[in-house]
């Protein structure tokens, strides 16, 4: 089975041996971002099915663990830009009303039970689906549920369906949960496995909560990760003030809503106005006019340009290794255990955020990828290969395209294999050796005291 297209086709559609120069020289000229384009991207509403890659190998490999890291699905904003009414968002679960999902209604009487689920700690006291007919601060909207139900449902069709990853009497031990305590990780983590499950039994539920965003566990005392932090917080600061285009528009919003610049931009109004422009709605107004397209645009299109930067300086990526390493070796070690055959645990999902999901791509060297929208998925695939049973393969899935091959450690390997995966050794090899060879380290607490090279 040739997976690997001979010429392959970009995701802009492009095909890169084309003899025609249809795409400027990207040294010289980067192509124009178009904010409002990136911004549908981002918020991801449910539409046309989506093309998938997962659960693709030669026939004779067989599935054996899928690993699954998403983002929570489309939220209210967790601020509101001052003196302007917030954006009218009813958080119901309305079938009836767009986007729906054939299951939702049976989600819904399905999560009103719910009380046989092991939740962790502070996970029991929260509620299993949005409610509230105006949404609260960061709440997840049905817009996000049916997110996630549609990420289970096809998640199901490849991983259960075809490949038959759990069995119709699977336990609770065949699988790992694992979700930060805020309701909008937790909801859609249950949307997906509604959908994603043979059957959805609640007793076999066991939800562990994660305290740290970036999933750190036991092992968060980093102090150069915060250092690296830290650094990048003061690049992100000195190219906010170098836009003076950006400035203006500032100037501009906080005349309207009539308070000063500086608290206009201590209430993160792109955040406010992702969710305006997400759900179709007007852009608020006051007696003084009103916010329009051209502010949000310039607004998006400068957090475009930081995101552009934070790739070119490093500091990021140095915060990114840091930050993730405690979560990667957690999955590294459980994909050791499944590869020496113990079956437990071969479907893992960890409900994040953004925060959670960004630094891992940038630590696993995956710069193509883009910020990690509404209900985004990076799913870990490991394969035993047939023909030589002890041989065990990776696949990295970045929101249903295949990125293995666009990861540090596996770029290379790429260009000699006639196998469209990667050795689960070069994953093991990164995770527990390579991360740290830039902060002159072999260790993980060593690499948390040093500084980068």
């Amino acid at each position: 089975v040739h997976l690997i297209p001979v010429n392959p086709v970009r995701e802009d559609g492009l095909n890169p041996k084309s003899r025609k120069r249809i795409m400027p020289d990207l040294l010289t000229e980067p192509p124009a971002i178009d904010p409002v384009y990136e911004a549908q991207v981002y918020c991801n509403v449910p539409s046309i099915a989506e093309r998938s890659m997962e659960g693709h190998a030669p026939h004779y490999f067989k599935l054996v663990s899928v690993q699954v890291l998403i983002r929570h699905g489309d939220r209210y904003p967790l601020y509101a830009i001052p003196k302007t009414k917030r954006p009218d968002i009813d958080c119901m679960l309305v079938p009836s009303r767009k986007p729906s999902h054939p299951q939702l209604e049976a989600f819904i009487k399905h999560m009103s039970k719910g009380s046989a689920a092991q939740m962790d700690g502070s996970l029991s006291s929260l509620p299993h689906f949005p409610s509230h007919s105006l949404c609260e601060m960061g709440e997840l909207t049905q817009t996000g549920v049916v997110q996630h139900l549609r990420n289970g449902q096809l998640l199901r069709e490849i991983y259960i369906n075809k490949h038959k990853l759990l069995p119709s009497d699977w336990t609770a031990k065949q699988l790992y949960l694992e979700t930060t305590g805020k309701s909008r990780t937790l909801q859609s983590a249950l949307a997906l496995l509604y959908t994603f499950l043979p059957d959805f039994d609640w007793k076999k539920i066991n939800m562990r909560h994660q305290w740290s965003t970036i999933f750190c566990s036991g092992s968060c005392d980093c102090p150069m990760r915060n250092h690296y932090l830290e650094e990048e917080q003061r690049r992100q600061y000195s190219l906010r003030v170098k836009n003076s285009n950006l400035e203006r528009i500032y100037v501009d919003m906080a005349k309207i809503v009539g308070i000063p610049t500086r608290q206009l931009r201590a209430s993160n109004p792109i955040d406010s106005l992702l969710c305006y422009f997400c759900h179709n709605v007007s852009f608020p107004c006051t007696k003084a006019g009103c916010i329009g397209m051209e502010h949000f645009k310039v607004i998006k299109r400068h957090q475009l340009e930081d995101e552009r930067e934070r790739q070119e300086k490093k500091l990021y990526f140095l915060y990114a290794l840091l930050a993730t390493h405690p979560l990667l070796n957690q999955t590294v070690n459980r994909l050791q255990r499944i590869a020496e055959g113990k079956k437990e645990e071969v479907f893992v999902l960890y409900s994040a955020h953004d925060v959670t999901l960004s630094p891992v791509l940038s630590a696993l060297g995956i710069t193509e990828a883009r910020f990690p929208r509404f209900a985004a998925r990076l799913v870990f695939e490991l394969w035993q290969d047939g023909k030589r049973p002890k041989e065990h393969f990776i696949r990295i899935l970045y929101n249903g395209a295949d990125v293995t091959f666009q990861t540090s450690f596996c770029k290379d390997h790429y260009k000699r294999s006639s196998k469209p995966m990667c050795p689960l050794e070069k994953l093991v090899n990164f995770v527990k050796r390579d991360m740290f060879l830039i902060f002159n380290g072999t260790s993980y607490y060593d690499a948390c005291r040093r500084r980068a090279l």
